[in-house]
């Protein structure tokens, strides 16, 4: 439980970190979001009318002392204030219908590339030496030298343009009813193969590296040597034994990749037109939404928080040796 609540609160710390940066980035630049959109837009509006935009949209220009505390706990109930490109519309609002689409492509992408990866390391090092050792990291590796976006353009000018596999763009068909149907469900699956398959693309390499690298040392250990004396068959030592132990490091790696995934499915989502935070982030940053894309900062943070504090919690019931550090 000491360990847990270590941890906690080191995340915890690491959220006031994130909000208060947040808070301080658009009142250390130059003027203040209302007037540079105004500036923009070149419409002239009265004081107390500027005044009152700036109280709407949560950007007040008073001293930060008295600012600061109001914005953390507006923050903590989840009042980001109102979307300035999608105005009346709350930034709660617009980050919460976006948000699944990010987590679908980003949750799907994550466990393939997670499975896959670790069982073609297992296999590389159960086999060292064979083609598949010699040949396929250096490939996975090339590969994921690549950034996100160049495997998704790559990807969608190949497989969407030239042969047409694939749709080009939205994470469903134009037209169609979001609903739980086994028609919308195999849409959405066909508009989410090529986004996942680039970022998938990208970051396999390291987790057949990383899951090779670990079961190499693992199988020169004793109770390998005394499971293939013992006669037990090959892939009974390969999973139940070695893959087993070599696992363990792949947990903490899954924690540290996420804000990797969420960073390529952030650039995947412009890429494809995909609804997720990245596309709706691109048109807030093109809009000037300041307050949506403080919305969408926070909201990612606390997300990849979150995730790591349960790959924690996770190390700690399969390692129980952690707790005692």
């Amino acid at each position: 439980m000491g360990y847990i609540l270590r941890k906690l609160g080191f995340y915890a710390l690491a959220f006031w970190a994130s909000i208060t940066l947040n808070f301080m980035l658009p009142r250390l630049m130059p003027g203040d979001p209302v007037t540079r959109m105004l500036s923009r837009s070149q419409q002239r509006l009265e004081p107390h009318q500027v005044e009152s935009l700036q109280r709407l949209l949560g950007v007040d220009t008073g001293p930060w002392w008295e600012e600061y505390p109001a914005y953390i706990g507006r923050v903590l109930t989840g009042d980001f204030g109102v979307s300035i490109s999608q105005f009346p519309t709350p930034v709660s609002d617009v980050i919460a219908s976006q948000m699944p689409w990010t987590l679908l492509l980003g949750g799907v992408s994550l466990v393939i590339a997670v499975i896959l990866g670790n069982l073609l390391g297992i296999l590389a090092a159960w086999r060292r030496g064979s083609v598949l050792d010699s040949l396929l990291p250096p490939l996975m590796i090339f590969i994921g030298s690549f950034p996100y976006f160049w495997i998704a353009m790559g990807s969608l000018y190949l497989f969407g343009i030239v042969l047409g596999w694939s749709p080009l763009r939205h994470a469903h068909s134009v037209g169609m009813t979001p609903t739980w149907s086994i028609e919308f469900v195999l849409d959405v699956a066909a508009h989410l193969i090529l986004p996942a398959l680039s970022i998938v693309l990208v970051s396999l390499g390291g987790w057949m590296l990383g899951m090779r690298n670990t079961m190499i040392a693992t199988n020169a250990e004793d109770y390998i040597l005394m499971a293939q004396a013992k006669g037990l068959s090959t892939p009974r030592i390969m999973l139940r034994y070695a893959a087993r132990n070599a696992l363990l490091p792949s947990v903490t790696n899954i924690g540290l990749s996420i804000g990797f995934i969420v960073g390529g499915a952030l650039l995947t989502e412009v890429v494809f037109a995909y609804p997720g935070v990245g596309y709706q982030l691109l048109g807030a940053v093109q809009g000037l939404d300041y307050p949506l894309m403080q919305g969408m900062f926070l909201t990612i943070t606390a997300a990849v928080l979150l995730a790591n504090f349960l790959i924690d919690i996770v190390y700690t019931q399969l390692d129980p040796r952690v707790r005692t550090s």
